[in-house]
């Protein structure tokens, strides 16, 4: 729970944690960022050709390449990675007014339920 010392806004100049972070350092994201972003020569995948290219480049055509010789799970993420995940919704409505049901009545609400 919030203690009320936090909910009241630091006053200007006041420091409220004087231990956190230096002033200047990156976080990990930026960090990834710089490194992904660097350069390597390497061969491309597709075009069979050595290029200079990012890391991050390097990267999705390897994955490229894992999915061109067959790999799902590589084909997955590609295809997630350009177009999003697929989202399934599903709607469950059912109505149970006893614990116990005939086999009849399972079977016509299994029906309804696939409708």
């Amino acid at each position: 729970m919030a203690r009320e010392d936090n909910l009241i806004p630091a006053k200007k100049g006041e420091v409220r944690n004087p231990k956190g972070r230096t002033v200047g350092s990156r976080n990990r994201s930026t960090i990834v960022k710089q490194w992904l972003e660097t350069t390597k020569k390497g061969r491309n995948p597709i075009t069979e050709m050595a290029e200079v290219l990012e890391i991050q480049d390097l990267m999705t055509l390897a994955l490229i390449g894992k999915a061109l010789k067959g790999d799902v799970n590589a084909y997955r993420e590609l295809m997630d990675s350009a177009y999003g995940k697929i989202e399934s919704n599903v709607k469950l409505n059912a109505n149970v007014n006893s614990s116990q049901m005939s086999r009849e009545e399972f079977l016509d609400n299994l029906k309804k339920f696939k409708e």
